[in-house]
């Protein structure tokens, strides 16, 4: 017999208990991790300052006391395109060159990391695609409820992006009941213009209070299908470990023309006097924290945007997770405060990806962010058996010391029929565009053809 289930939509994970959400998560991405989600919303990098309000879909089993949680989805309504790295602000100009309204959407995504992650998270003892077009049925029927423009799927597996965009998938056909809070209660989302009122701070303007009593639930129908989403891809650069023994292997492999520029730039470190330090988070003085924070803001000073991420954000995450957390430290011995690192790169460990996220210096040493976002980091995969490494967004750059073209993807409910034909028609003109790009930038990888065996 199957057991009853129940659809919640929550603003916080605050009263989840981290061991049940971890549960859903069976990838070893340190970014969907309760820990690292909840310290996103517990020291203010969400809300109205960055326009990312969480709401959490969970799919409990069972009744009352005895329920389980054996499926969610980490989502988020945007009130701007800000932090997703999936670029939709000619959408958004669309809508509004038509007087319609884009915003605000429902996102699911790692907020300001673009790192493929499952987005539809399924305890692993359920069927999957059974649950996985379920939650995305819930999705769209909560979306639609509140009239929202559009959701999204940033970053998300093939997999789930395949079943999503199936046209109608035996798990489509699932007859099996789900309830959801009754509309009003306590957890629902709000409406756009509770969301956008100037006047709201985001636990005020009427989302709730994650510690309420849950509110009761009612049986909804849910959309006959939810798997025609749109499928879009695009392009990063990871590094993948070919079982290197260690840095030199993998220079071993590359044409004499790049091994030698490779090893011109790790020069340009040393002999500028250089020394680079990996540290653990667990390992880092509150001191020591304060300079990562101000290296992160340093980036945004320089270019430009607002940093998102607090001080009380990485404290936290150092004290939650600071195992998974690899910190490439820059010193000069030779500056005036020999004792402060000049640089300094973050990036997160998982089970079998090293994920590149921040970096910041005070002063300019010629190729030291190659050293300290990219060789360190293959240094460490290779010391430590890692598989992969995504080190960030964008970057050709990247290509000619060794990160391949991969393919990322995002699927798209757009709710208004006519919006939905014409980008299913820009979509189509892309892919080939960005299939061909990404084929063709494998010609500037490093490698000699003979000993590629990625």
């Amino acid at each position: 017999m199957k057991q009853p289930l129940q659809l919640e939509v929550r603003d916080s994970l605050e009263s989840i208990p981290a061991e049940h959400w971890n549960a859903l998560c069976d990838d070893g991405n340190p970014f969907l991790r309760h820990e690292f989600l909840h310290t996103l919303d517990d020291t203010g990098c969400l809300g109205k300052s960055t326009g990312w309000y969480p709401r959490y879909f969970l799919l409990w089993s069972g009744e009352d006391d005895s329920r389980e949680l054996v499926g969610a989805v980490p989502a988020y309504v945007k009130t701007n395109s800000y932090g997703e790295f999936v670029f939709d602000w000619a959408w958004a100009e669309a809508y509004e060159r038509h007087q319609m309204e884009y915003y605000p959407k429902l996102v699911s995504s790692i907020p300001f990391t673009p790192a493929t992650g499952q987005r539809l998270l399924v305890r692993s003892d359920q069927p999957y695609e059974q649950t996985v077009s379920l939650l995305a049925r819930a999705v769209r029927q909560f979306a639609d409820s509140q009239g929202y423009s559009s959701v999204h799927y940033l970053f998300l597996t093939e997999r789930e992006s395949d079943i999503l965009s199936a046209v109608e998938p035996a798990a489509a056909k699932d007859s099996q009941a789900v309830t959801t809070p009754e509309a009003g209660g306590s957890n629902d989302g709000t409406a756009e213009r509770q969301v956008d009122d100037e006047n709201d701070s985001r636990r005020a303007s009427g989302e709730g209070d994650a510690n309420d009593e849950e509110p009761d639930a009612t049986d909804i129908e849910l959309p006959a299908q939810a798997n025609d989403h749109l499928k879009r891809i695009d392009c990063q650069y990871h590094w993948q470990n070919d079982s290197y023994r260690d840095f030199d292997d993998f220079l071993a492999r590359c044409t004499s023309r790049r091994r030698k520029t490779l090893r011109r730039e790790r020069r340009y470190v040393s002999d500028a006097g250089l020394r680079l330090e990996q540290r653990l988070g667990s390992s880092l003085s509150q001191t020591e924290w304060r300079w990562v924070h101000r290296f992160y803001e340093s980036t945004f000073d320089r270019k430009w945007g607002n940093p998102s991420l607090t001080l009380e954000f990485f404290e936290a995450i150092g004290k939650k997770m600071g195992d998974q957390v690899l910190i490439v430290f820059a010193y000069d011995d030779s500056d005036e405060q020999p004792e402060w690192p000049v640089a300094c790169s973050v990036m997160f460990i998982g089970s079998s990806t090293l994920y590149g996220r921040y970096w910041g210096c005070r002063r300019d040493y010629n190729a030291l962010h190659f050293e300290a976002c990219y060789y360190q980091g293959i240094e460490y995969c290779i010391a430590n058996g890692i598989a992969h490494f995504e080190p960030g967004a964008q970057g050709e750059h990247k290509i000619t010391r060794g990160f391949l073209p991969t393919i990322t993807r995002s699927a798209h409910y757009i709710s208004h029929p006519g919006f939905r034909d014409a980008i299913a028609d820009f979509l189509s003109q892309e892919r080939p565009y960005i299939e061909q790009r990404c084929s063709g930038l494998s010609d500037l990888l490093p490698f000699k053809a003979e000993t590629l065996s990625l």
